[in-house]
């Protein structure tokens, strides 16, 4: 009896010792945003890309609070890719604690560029307010706490002399529950960081009369940071939106960590842009996707594998 125990535990040690050493990483799990943002949809696509790209690897799509959260979670391991905005990834690397990153994440690893999302400021139509100098003791609601969105406020809304104390009422919220409390006159606006043709947004504008308030360029030059450039909502891109809306667009990344292997990311890179029609189909903001602009602005250093995939096109010599 105890031999047979004995040649058990031996078979059993063996068997653990042959199981495939990347075991462990066989899962992708991509960090998005809200499932009402634009994130999320992207995140579904890529999701769908790298099960038929790595069908040995498990993909999957979590709802966050956006780039903060996402940047946090990557560097503790909790994911394998993310998006987050530029600003917010600078910050990460830094390790700004003001914005939520305690040290600097020096794990995070870069894949691409993305689309450009859009500072998008919508005020109830029967508020009066036409402009940000409008704003003061109005209603708002800012994003989530240290989300992505709501440090882009902070930005704009700093750089046009606005602080969130010459507010009547200052709320914290994401995109569908923002709109909701403007839908039912319980805030005058929404400042909404996201791609072109927001859902939420999109809901709104066809459910009750908004403004889309412009951010002059004299504003965004005053903002001091590289990441905000000078942008526009085009005309007719939401119900009842006739004309152009100049605002700030901030670049957005997918970015992974170094623990991630590299033959992944590079399977990974590859079948994003080989397969970026199907990610359009996702959601309309990835046409802003560009091979040629893939490594231009990285704020942090490209993962070798996404390196690998860049050099093998061209783009890097």
């Amino acid at each position: 009896m105890q031999s047979l125990k004995n040649n058990l535990i031996v078979a059993m040690v063996f068997a653990l010792m042959s199981l495939p050493a990347t075991a462990a990483e066989s899962f992708i799990n991509i960090l998005t945003g809200g499932t009402s943002g634009i994130y999320y949809p992207i995140g579904v696509g890529l999701s769908t890309l790298y099960g038929k790209a790595i069908p040995e690897a498990k993909s999957s799509v979590q709802a966050t609070k956006a780039s903060v959260e996402n940047l946090n979670l990557l560097q503790n391991g909790r994911g394998e890719v993310a998006l987050t905005l530029g600003d917010s990834l600078s910050q990460a690397w830094a390790g700004n604690e003001e914005v939520g990153f305690k040290k600097p994440l020096n794990k995070l690893r870069g894949i691409s560029a993305m689309y450009s999302n859009y500072v998008q400021i919508v005020a109830r139509a029967d508020t009066g307010i036409k402009s940000l100098a409008d704003f003061k003791g109005k209603r708002i609601s800012v994003g989530a706490v240290k989300s992505g969105t709501e440090l882009n406020a902070r930005a704009v809304l700093g750089a046009a002399g606005i602080q969130y104390s010459d507010f009547a009422k200052v709320e914290y919220l994401p995109y569908s529950e923002s709109v909701e409390l403007l839908k039912n006159r319980q805030i005058d606006i929404t400042l909404q960081s996201a791609g072109l043709g927001n859902p939420a947004l999109r809901d709104l504008a066809t459910s009750i009369d908004v403004v889309f308030v412009p951010v002059p360029p004299e504003v965004i030059a005053k903002i001091g940071d590289k990441a905000y450039q000078n942008g526009k909502i085009p005309a007719n891109t939401y119900k009842g939106q006739t004309a152009d809306v100049p605002t700030a667009a901030i670049q957005n990344f997918l970015v992974t960590h170094e623990g991630v292997k590299a033959d992944q990311v590079y399977r990974m890179t590859k079948a994003m842009f080989e397969n970026l029609d199907q990610l359009v189909a996702a959601h309309a903001a990835a046409k802003g996707i560009k091979l040629e602009n893939a490594v231009a602005s990285m704020p942090i250093p490209l993962h070798p594998g996404a390196e690998k995939y860049y050099r093998e096109v061209g783009l890097i010599k």
